[in-house]
């Protein structure tokens, strides 16, 4: 199973944030130093979010391009991508991948042609509330989330990252039934996200890479230092 790291981005910042909300921020440095670190440690991706380009309030491209000039590292980036002018800045800063949120679910079909045109560059982002669609920085609802994934599965995405927005930077453990019912409904590949805690939270996911689930982001777990980006690595077999 990929391990991930996250880097959120606020103000040329790397920075956590407790349910996505904005004003709990936690600061804890410089990103392209941090994206250094993981990749000295091992990990082959790293999980970029701009959160001034998700809120709607600026954009942290500058510290995305430095990252991927100074780091040999696969950069999947989130944050703002709503548009071919921002997808084409994203790709053009060092992306290797991008995570659409908040325009997969407003802008269908930009999404479906995106899809097509750049294949598995393109994830989608499902950020929920129980089987509810979160957009905007998570701040509106928007849909039924397996609606979206039959229609985004028609249009040929290759892969979700799914994130369960009460658990993100909780500490409170992934939301495992969420995962195995979005397995069960796509095959595509999907990335787990938000609430690991733990060594263990990631062991509970490893059954669940035979159903699709590839990969795992950590963020605040290895931040506040209940685990090391070396022991998720050697756990996750990556």
């Amino acid at each position: 199973m990929i391990v991930l790291p996250a880097i959120d981005i606020v103000d040329g910042r790397a920075v956590r944030l407790h349910q996505g909300k904005a004003g709990t921020e936690t600061v804890y440095g410089d990103p392209a130093s941090i994206a250094r670190e993981f990749a000295s440690t091992g990990a082959s991706w790293i999980h970029v979010v701009d959160l001034d380009a998700a809120f709607g309030r600026g954009s942290n491209a500058h510290i995305t391009h430095e990252i991927a000039r100074s780091v040999d590292i696969n950069i999947e980036l989130s944050g703002g991508i709503r548009d071919d002018e921002s997808l084409k800045r994203a790709l053009d800063a060092g992306a290797r991948r991008v995570n659409l949120g908040t325009a997969a679910i407003e802008n269908p079909e930009w999404t479906k042609r995106v899809i097509g045109e750049y294949g598995d560059r393109i994830a989608v982002g499902l950020d929920v509330r129980g089987s509810t669609l979160a957009t905007r920085g998570w701040t509106e609802a928007g849909g039924d989330l397996f609606e979206m994934i039959a229609m985004l599965d028609e249009a040929g995405c290759e892969r979700y990252v799914v994130t369960d927005v009460t658990k993100d930077g909780t500490l409170t453990g992934p939301n495992v039934q969420l995962l195995e019912e979005v397995c069960s409904r796509t095959d595509a590949h999907v990335v787990a996200s938000g609430g690991v805690s733990s060594l263990d939270d990631i062991r509970a996911l490893l059954p669940l890479a035979e159903k699709g689930v590839e990969g795992v982001i950590v963020g605040k777990a290895i931040y506040s230092g209940a685990f090391t980006l070396a022991q998720a690595l050697e756990v996750a077999g990556a």
